[in-house]
């Protein structure tokens, strides 16, 4: 049996799939295999002894590594230990910390240096080889040239590293350096300053680059970029970074949206991995995979020809708990196992109690012996949570599932056909409805689904047909299926309204302008750098419902009485809501000139604000009313 396992090892690559470590118990098991059937027993198989040499120290220094006390229940050595230096941080990011701040440990419950280095020195001799040093922010601490220099020192630990968000990176960078630092990741969300300024709630944004570039200068190949992607806010950035790595050594890794305690997790912000993939691929369609290594929480591409390369951590839509390999230490000295789980285990108050050293080893491994297999457990929760709490449809507030970027197309098709009664019980649609049909619509095509009942689109379309939408002319015939702007002969005409009496005649015209959270604080702090955009937006509308004429082909020239443009913003959705009214008296109506001063009134918010993002979309452009002509009044039924 040995002998057979040993044929095993030694015929797979160094990327040692453990299975069969895995299903050991103890380490001795290893160590008596590597001793006794590596040198005699296979010596037959393979002739060349140098390939048995080789062969037999692969296995050997795996051993090494092994600890009983750092491996877990289910076989996960963890030979990675992230070391928070403080609690304190100088960027209050919004998906990370409130604006007030946390409630921080007393100076005296936090790891001393001394304390800090001496468990870096238990962790090393049981099979850490890699420290990484996080907060807060490991730079406010003014002793963390020290600490670096120290664990340098320490004898089998192969890497130290650094999680920063690149504030005080640029000055600190060369003391680190000679201190022993030797892998750098930096925490960049945008390459929009004011979105970094929305998003951080602080100024900064040149400080992290300078800081990114003199890493570079300094020879950190490759330096890590962190960038946590949310719907709503950075998504439309994605290329922008992916091109970032054309000319510079950068790994920029996209890291799905994770919940954390206070930070108001929902699904609907998150972008997932093969979502960010398929951006991605749409330009660059070579992008090609990398292998990763053994306990890599990135999964890496690389478009050919490149200096850099991205990487995608799916601790969401594709967990790697499998492989984890990382412990963590608090700054107040709690060993925590998963950076999800709630447990904790202060090795602060047992170091401080005199405890020896033996002791102190049986308390680490009991923790990591009590690890659980994932966290996904965590992660559907919150999943469950997000879709039971949108489980109540009202016409106030209407929840689109097909929008939800966690549900598969079974659970698509199962609430559409659980829900589409309650759907048809709240006709007529409301002026939230509309926008959620042609979502519908498109996540069904992408979805192929074709099963789902269409007859809630047929309903729609049909039960809301009123009879004041068929309003016949003086000589009876229903216009609503004549084209009045074209001859008998299909070619373009003006419509002839000479023989039409004047009326006064008024319209009103609506629409929606989804801004996200960034531009949408910005314009209502009235801080966009172009100027004041409601105002600028306002005037731009009324100009031009004036110049109707003149831009839309086919209309007459009338004489306006009134325009009035009015911008109001809601919070709730981050939407600019853009209203117009227009009055003349004339043979003809001003409906025209109603859609187009919101129109315009819209897409002069769009060039204000495409300096912050790129994700604006323009919505719901429709005529609420109109009256005063021979057809009769008109008022949208979707309209409130």
């Amino acid at each position: 049996m040995a002998n057979i396992s040993c044929l095993r090892y030694l015929n797979i690559s160094w990327k040692l799939n453990c299975s069969y470590l895995i299903h050991s118990k103890n380490v001795f098991i290893y160590k008596r295999l590597c001793s006794i059937s590596a040198e005699s027993s296979l010596r037959n198989s393979y002739p060349d002894s140098t390939q048995i040499l080789k062969k037999k120290q692969v296995i050997t220094d795996y051993v090494k590594e092994v600890s009983p006390t750092l491996m877990d229940r289910f076989g996960r050595n963890h030979s990675y230990l992230r070391i928070s230096l403080t609690e304190r941080c100088n960027l209050r990011c919004q998906y990370c910390m409130p604006e007030d701040g946390v409630k921080l440990t007393p100076n005296s419950g936090l790891l001393t240096t001394d304390e800090i280095i001496t468990l870096a020195k238990l962790f090393v001799q049981e099979g850490v080889q890699k420290i990484r040093l996080t907060g807060g922010e490991p730079l406010i601490r003014k002793d963390v040239v020290d600490i670096i220099g120290r664990l340098e020192q320490i004898n089998g630990l192969k890497t130290i590293a650094m999680t920063t968000n690149g504030i005080l990176l640029n000055r600190k960078l060369p003391e680190l350096k000679r201190a022993g630092l030797d892998q750098l990741n930096i925490s960049l969300d945008t390459l929009v300053p004011a979105k970094f300024e929305f998003l951080t709630r602080q100024r900064g944004w040149e400080q992290v680059m300078k800081g990114i570039d003199h890493a570079l200068q300094l020879g950190y190949s490759p330096v890590k970029v962190n960038c946590v992607v949310m719907r709503g806010f950075n998504e439309d950035e994605i290329c922008d970074f992916v091109r970032w790595t054309e000319k510079k050594d950068l790994d920029i890794r996209f890291i799905e949206y994770m919940p954390f305690g206070g930070n108001e997790w929902n699904s609907k912000k998150m972008v997932t991995y093969l979502e960010m993939l398929e951006t991605i691929k749409r330009e660059w369609a070579n992008l090609s995979r990398l292998k990763d290594g053994l306990n890599d929480t990135s999964k890496a591409y690389k478009i050919p020809g490149w200096k850099g390369q991205v990487g995608f951590i799916t601790s969401m839509s594709e967990h790697f708990c499998g492989s984890c390999n990382r412990l963590r230490i608090t700054a107040d000295g709690n060993l925590k196992v998963c950076l999800f789980g709630s447990s904790e285990v202060s090795l602060r108050d047992i170091l401080r109690s005199g405890i020896s050293q033996e002791h102190l080893l049986e308390v680490i491994s009991t923790a990591v012996k009590r690890k659980k297999p994932q966290h996904a457990d965590y992660i559907m929760k919150c999943r469950q949570c997000e879709i039971s709490n949108n489980d109540n449809i009202s016409s106030e507030k209407f929840y689109c599932p097909l929008s939800h970027p966690v549900l598969r197309v079974n659970d698509v098709e199962k609430f559409v056909n659980v829900n589409y009664k309650k759907w048809l019980s709240i006709l007529p649609i409301h002026k939230r409805f509309m926008p959620w049909i042609s979502n519908c619509l498109r996540y069904m095509n992408i979805l192929k689904i074709s099963h789902i009942s269409w007859k809630l689109f047929y309903n729609i379309q049909t039960c809301n047909t009123t009879a004041k939408d068929r309003t016949p002319t003086t000589d009876g015939a229903t216009k609503s299926t004549e084209l009045t702007h074209t001859d008998p002969d299909g070619r373009v005409q003006m419509v002839d309204v000479g023989d039409k009496p004047e009326t006064i005649r008024m319209a009103e015209a609506n629409c929606t302008v989804c801004l996200g959270p960034v531009a949408f604080r910005l314009v209502e702090k009235n801080l966009i750098k172009k100027g004041d955009v409601l105002t600028t937006a306002q005037l731009a509308g009324i100009m031009a419902a004036k110049q109707t004429f003149q831009i839309i082909p086919l209309c007459h020239i009338i004489p306006l009485h009134s325009v009035n443009v009015k911008l109001t913003l809601n919070p709730s959705t981050f939407e600019v809501n853009v209203r117009s009214a227009v009055k003349t008296t004339a043979k003809t109506g001003a409906e025209m000139e109603a859609l187009t001063a919101v129109s315009v009134a819209a897409l002069t918010i769009y060039d204000m604000c495409k300096a912050v993002t790129h994700s604006i979309t323009i919505t719901n452009i429709q005529l609420i009313s109109k009256t005063g002509g021979m057809r009769g009044d008109y008022h949208s039924p979707f309209s409130s």
